[in-house]
């Protein structure tokens, strides 16, 4: 159960208010909603992330579910085990990123995502052994959105965790739609 009462979008002003004309109805957002004008950003570069990334969209949820299995955020990895299965992932693969970098269900890109992502979330600064086999594989543009993405979801993970937010009930109408999701 929430720490805090969930903010009502129908009293939001200003900047919140244009922002949940165009958020789902998510607990996450309900919650949100008590920064003010805050959420605008913080869901603009949520929404860049995940819309406007050249880092392959496997790769990138990989990256996100294991922040949150690391990160002990149950309502981070529930939602994007979803948007990652609407992506096409498997469940084997989905499973895997639970298991570890060691998972037999990955590729060596993948492989080198989850050593990469361990690395920055428990040492802050990626080791040159999580770096360089990275730099062979992906673009410094993808690099960085990888390192980009590994952050907004530490911070997302911490989010959730502390105000305790509640997954929503199954049938919710509230889902997260992105480019090249299947329906």
């Amino acid at each position: 159960m929430a720490r805090i009462p969930y903010f009502d979008p129908a009293d939001a002003t200003g900047l919140a208010k244009k922002a949940y004309a165009k958020l789902p109805g998510l607990n996450i957002f309900r919650m949100l909603g008590h920064s003010g004008d805050m959420i605008e950003p913080f869901t603009r570069l949520g929404n860049a992330i995940l819309a406007f990334s050249e880092l392959d969209q496997v790769l990138r949820e990989i990256a996100i579910i294991r922040v949150g299995v690391l990160s002990g955020a149950a309502y981070e990895v529930y939602q994007h085990e979803n948007i990652a299965r609407r992506y096409g992932m498997s469940d084997e693969l989905i499973s895997a990123i639970h298991q570890g970098p060691q998972a037999i269900a990955f590729d060596d890109v993948q492989r080198a995502v989850m050593h990469f992502t361990d690395d920055v979330v428990k040492n802050v600064r990626a080791s040159d052994v999580t770096f360089k086999p990275l730099e062979r594989h992906l673009s410094p543009r993808q690099l960085q959105e990888l390192t980009i993405t590994i952050g907004y979801y530490m911070m997302v993970s911490r989010f959730l965790e502390t105000f305790d937010v509640d997954i929503e009930e199954e049938g919710s109408k509230a889902a997260v739609s992105l480019p090249g999701m299947k329906k």
